[in-house]
């Protein structure tokens, strides 16, 4: 009898844990990525120099390459810097900007792709896209899924806390952008995929229920997994879908609508996923949201990351454009001005109780 079954495209490597970097070489030396340890590896020029000073004697055959920012231009100049080297792979070490650059050279060229992280900021570590700034505000391009995954909790730990605790945020919003995607597929007969969901919203839920913080290695090991699960989820369906609903389109309206004045993307998702599940009358789930957030120093109100109300009324008002064709909540009951403000009044009467 035939084995009915679907490939699945996941990194071969998923390494996370404390110490994790001691064992990099080793896990490049991996038939599979590189057999003759010819390595391009895209840096930053903050501490990607003291990762490189570290790091080095393990890798003779690595090319190191600096890496100017997270634009789109940065990351054609990184993919045209490489392309001559006739590598196995490239790694991209370091936050969520010099990951995404490094996806997206090493797709443009046809190598695949090590992530090695040193923060949690968002779900792009192990995602098959690539979000770059560009001359018309921010865009999203395709690419493989990386090839390995290495996280090393003890590099996490001497990160920004902002910025790994942001992850939070991005990971809690599975849970409202699966929502919508089931309220897509009830509404509009929109193909769901049951696999993709599941990932994605039990990647959620145990960020969300966990007890620990940043400063605790289990806590960080369960965040680091999920978004790393979130990553395959989307590769699963396809596209974003299963990380990405309201939540994301009022996220891309903070960034499009204030770009000098956007906070980092997990802040922005994690309140729009709060304010979302208000909207779609999950009062509880919104509360237990708004407790997680709060508990992890994240912002619940738009005050919190110095927006005013009607600053994040025009950001939910504008938030449906930023994803054409997308079906969610916001689409959904098609509110008005005024009616956004009066939601919006609720939810921040409900969040000060």
């Amino acid at each position: 009898m035939p084995v009915l079954t679907r490939l699945i495209p996941s990194p071969v490597v998923v390494d996370i844990r404390a110490g994790a970097l001691d064992d990099l070489a080793s896990v490049l030396a991996d038939q599979r990525i590189s057999s003759s340890g010819k390595l391009a590896v895209a840096i930053s020029g903050g501490s990607g120099a003291a990762l490189r000073k570290r790091l080095a004697p393990a890798l003779p055959g690595a090319s190191w390459y600096e890496v100017g920012g997270g634009t789109l231009d940065d990351a054609i100049k990184l993919a045209d810097a490489m392309k001559s080297g006739h590598y196995d792979a490239v790694v991209g070490l370091g936050g969520g900007k010099i990951i995404d650059c490094a996806k997206f050279a090493a797709a443009r060229i046809g190598l695949p792709l090590v992530a090695v992280a040193t923060n949690l900021s968002h779900d792009g570590l192990c995602s098959p896209v690539a979000t770059l700034d560009n001359d018309a505000g921010r865009g999203s391009y395709g690419v493989p899924n990386p090839i390995a995954v290495v996280i090393d909790l003890d590099v996490i730990r001497r990160a920004p806390g902002r910025y790994v605790r942001s992850g939070i945020g991005d990971a809690i919003s599975n849970i409202s952008a699966v929502a919508d995607w089931e309220l897509a597929n009830r509404e509009r007969g929109e193909d769901i995929d049951g696999l993709a969901a599941a990932l994605a919203r039990q990647a959620g839920e145990a960020v969300l229920r966990h007890p620990g913080s940043v400063d605790d290695d289990g806590f960080l090991q369960v965040l680091a997994e999920g978004l790393v699960l979130t990553g395959i989820a989307m590769s699963v369906a396809g596209d974003s879908r299963p990380a990405s609903g309201a939540c994301h389109e009022i996220n891309h309206a903070f960034d499009l609508l204030y770009p000098k004045r956007a906070a980092p993307h997990g802040e922005q998702c994690g309140l729009g996923a709060a304010f979302a599940m208000h909207l779609r009358g999950a009062r509880e789930e919104s509360a237990l949201m708004v407790q997680a957030l709060r508990r992890h120093k994240l912002p619940v109100l738009p005050g919190d990351i110095g927006f005013t109300e009607d600053e994040f009324v025009r950001a939910v008002e504008f938030a449906p454009q930023t994803r054409p064709g997308r079906y969610t909540i916001l689409e959904h009951l098609d509110l008005s001005t005024d009616q956004i403000r009066d939601a919006y009044a609720d939810y921040a009467e409900t969040v000060s109780r």
